[in-house]
């Protein structure tokens, strides 16, 4: 069975959309920037401000506002993220339900729609041994 792993935001500015949601919303904040991060930010040409991901942490799911990509057409605004510890057997699961695969994203994410149309997202997560 999946889980909610987080609500992915397309926007203009993700930065600044994570800001305000960090705001709105009582126990959340943009996830910190390490050391780390910013170097392979910078390493990219980006900075905090530049991000195109940028994360937004609380109490409920994760917020990923992400940069919204033009002529994309299958994409909304709007999208939910499900994680699963076997992504084959749960994206089998859900097309028995009446989802359609669209196309495997990368080696992690398997981009779907719901019976009606609208898009999500199946997440491979790593099942580390105990």
């Amino acid at each position: 069975m999946a889980k909610l792993k987080e609500i992915v935001v397309e926007a203009e500015l993700p930065s600044a959309l994570a800001r305000f949601w960090a705001a709105a919303l009582d126990g959340y904040a943009v996830r910190p920037y390490d050391d780390a991060e910013i170097a392979r930010l910078a390493a990219l040409g980006f900075t905090p401000e530049t991000d195109p991901v940028v994360m937004v942490d609380g109490p409920g799911p994760a917020l990923c506002f992400q940069k919204r990509r033009p002529g994309i057409a299958d994409r909304g605004r709007l999208h939910l993220d499900i994680s699963a510890r076997d992504a084959v057997a749960e994206i089998m699961r859900l097309q028995a339900l009446g989802a359609t695969l669209v196309r495997q994203h990368d080696e992690r994410t398997t981009v779907m729609r719901d019976p009606e149309g609208n898009v999500f997202c199946i997440v491979q997560v790593d099942v580390s041994p105990p």
